[in-house]
């Protein structure tokens, strides 16, 4: 297991800092007093608060086994205890009573008094993961004609699902993922994924900022919003188109016999555009079949719970050269399918789950 240095412990007790100034603000309405923030060794929970100490405690394991992504949702998980404690003086209530429920519904915050946030699921979603288990699978076929038969009912059983659920109504578990690994710089070809989930797979999307605590450094990380079947799909499409784009650029470059760092991002762009090419050319089959997405307004309730101050801003694109071109070409060739790998966030994506 990774273990901190005291100065990576000390930058990442500054980024808890900042972070919870942020989310006093954006969340709590600036209604909250800083409290002492400290880091524990307990095993049998991830955080804490201590009302008559006035402290947040926060489990060092979330730095180095579970991410920052996690860390955040503890560090809200115990901002809303003290809420409850300093602001509302609710005293007559169980740690996760109803005053407490309220605050984190109204604020997206999970209130589970235990446990790492998920979204819940049912018995009904573990039916149509299954069906498009089913269905991924055929999409292997070596029969071209077959696989994309069979990737594109896949893909109008998700729409067809999606559609009934919102028209049901109705309460719905939402939760959220991040996605791949916290990076620096976010170039065009994770954007451009980042648009295809937001745009066919059901899901909110948000680049958030994360601290890299083994590196001591600033990141983003691709968050994406949804009930737990969706973030599940997402969260595999994402691996999926991942590693495909990277082997179709290795492929490509012993071809051609290019290996400059701005084909490869070029190349990967392009393989994103093209895949995104082949899905709208479903959607308008989709349509004419009457299957016509128009959202899902509780998710974007959530989603603007979760993120009540959103900075929009818009990325000229460089599309020019043949990497780009050749990659687009390749990525209308991609047929979604099962089998790329198995494995824990970070490595090779799992397909979908089994029954649970």
């Amino acid at each position: 297991m990774n273990e901190l240095s005291i100065q990576l412990e000390r930058l990442a007790l500054r980024a808890v800092r900042r972070t919870y100034d942020d989310l006093n603000g954006t969340l709590f309405g600036w209604k909250l007093r800083a409290p002492s923030i400290e880091l524990a060794d307990a095993e049998s929970r991830l955080g804490r608060w201590n009302g008559p100490l006035r402290t947040i405690e926060i489990s060092r394991k979330l730095f180095t086994e579970h991410g920052w992504g996690v860390l955040i949702e503890v560090l809200k998980h115990e901002m809303a205890h003290q809420f409850v404690d300093e602001v509302l003086r609710v005293h007559d209530e169980p740690d996760h009573g109803p005053a407490y429920q309220k605050v984190c519904a109204e604020r997206g915050i999970d209130g589970r008094a235990a446990g790492l946030p998920l979204a819940p699921g049912g018995a009904e979603e573990e039916q149509v993961l299954s069906r498009i288990q089913k269905l991924l699978a055929l999409a292997e076929s070596k029969n071209e004609h077959e696989a994309q038969a069979a990737a594109s009912a896949a893909q109008r059983l998700m729409l067809k699902y999606n559609i009934e659920s919102v028209l049901r109504g109705g309460a719905h578990a939402y939760g959220y993922k991040h996605l791949g690994k916290p990076s620096g710089r976010i170039g065009a070809s994770p954007r451009l994924l980042a648009s295809i989930l937001s745009d066919f797979y059901f899901v909110e999307v948000i680049w958030v900022p994360v601290w890299r605590p083994l590196e001591g450094k600033r990141g983003s990380v691709l968050e994406v919003c949804g009930t737990r079947h969706n973030l599940e799909l997402a969260e595999y499409v994402y691996a999926f188109l991942t590693q495909t784009a990277e082997r179709l650029w290795r492929e490509y470059k012993k071809k051609e016999g290019v290996g400059a760092a701005h084909n490869h991002e070029a190349y990967l762009a392009g393989v994103m555009a093209g895949f995104r090419d082949r899905l709208e050319r479903e959607r308008e089959r989709s349509k004419s079949e009457g299957l016509v997405w128009v959202g899902d307004g509780e998710l974007h309730d959530f989603y603007r719970a979760r993120h009540p101050s959103i900075r929009w801003t818009r990325i000229a694109a460089r599309r020019v050269g043949d990497a780009y071109t050749r990659g687009r070409e390749a990525g209308r060739g991609i047929v979604l399918h099962r089998g790329v790998g198995s494995g824990a966030a970070g490595g090779p994506p799992r397909l979908l789950p089994g029954k649970r």
